[in-house]
């Protein structure tokens, strides 16, 4: 029994080190692939960020520096895309939004749909934090509402009960709305139904097939949303509210 309560541990060490091992290759390999962005190097910084990417790590910082060495390359599909990606995981981060907008404004030009200003504001307020910080925030409410129950339940007076029971509710409420603040923007990053072209151009037509009705011609970079599929191909939304058909091949969710 010893013998194999030894075995056990010395399996359960060798997996620590070998984890720690390869959280230290990642690590040394996002700082070379940076190394690689600062000194120009683009093409080679791009397949490190990739490389590390495919090992399963993934942050705002990384999705914001293989978008700028795709813009610095001249791809500017890849490059808006991997910008989307950062936002998504650091919607408050003004570099990442300052970029995404600059490499915006060299793709095709459509009247946009305006959303009025709630709604804006919505999702300003919405964006200042990701979804992890949505969660602390959430955490932080409900605590605060434990506190309030306690005051509630044992409190002396009763104008400190009071006190306890409609902060209480206040925070409930407020709490309630950071969780599903945090949900709803974890759902955007898992089930993203958003996407950007990434051929240098194709044509939105009206039916998922080649005798469709031809749109209108879209290039790399152009912003849709996907409403649905059929095969090889994608029903899109685009920004000014024109709804089409393209191959799903032309496209990448963010």
């Amino acid at each position: 029994m010893k013998r194999i309560a030894i075995y056990i541990t010395l399996v359960i060490l060798a997996g620590t080190h070998a984890f720690a091992a390869t959280e230290q290759q990642l690590a040394d390999s996002l700082q070379h692939a940076n190394k690689l962005a600062m000194d120009g190097q683009n093409a080679e910084a791009i397949n490190t960020y990739n490389y590390i990417l495919g090992e399963g790590y993934e942050s705002a910082e990384l999705y914001y520096n293989l978008g700028y060495c795709h813009y610095k390359s001249g791809k500017l599909g890849p490059a808006i895309l991997n910008f989307e990606r950062a936002k998504r995981l650091n919607p408050s981060d003004e570099d990442t939004q300052y970029n995404l907008e600059q490499a915006y404004e060299m793709t095709d030009k459509m009247q946009k749909l305006t959303p009025i200003f709630i709604f804006r504001w919505w999702d300003s307020f919405r964006n200042i934090t990701n979804s992890d910080g949505w969660a602390v925030i959430f955490i932080v409410f409900f605590v605060l509402v434990l506190a309030g129950v306690a005051m509630f339940l044992f409190a002396n007076s009763v104008a400190m009960r009071k006190v306890g029971f409609f902060a209480g509710l206040i925070l409930t409420v407020l709490a309630i709305g950071a969780l599903t603040i945090s949900i709803n923007q974890r759902n955007e990053v898992v089930n993203s139904k958003a996407a950007i072209i990434m051929s240098s151009s194709v044509t939105l037509s009206t039916s998922p097939d080649k005798n469709g009705t031809q749109m209108v011609v879209l290039h790399e970079g152009t912003h849709v949303v996907i409403l649905s599929t059929i095969g090889d191909w994608s029903e899109v939304r685009l920004d000014d509210g024109n709804v089409g058909w393209i191959k799903s091949q032309d496209i990448e969710v963010i």
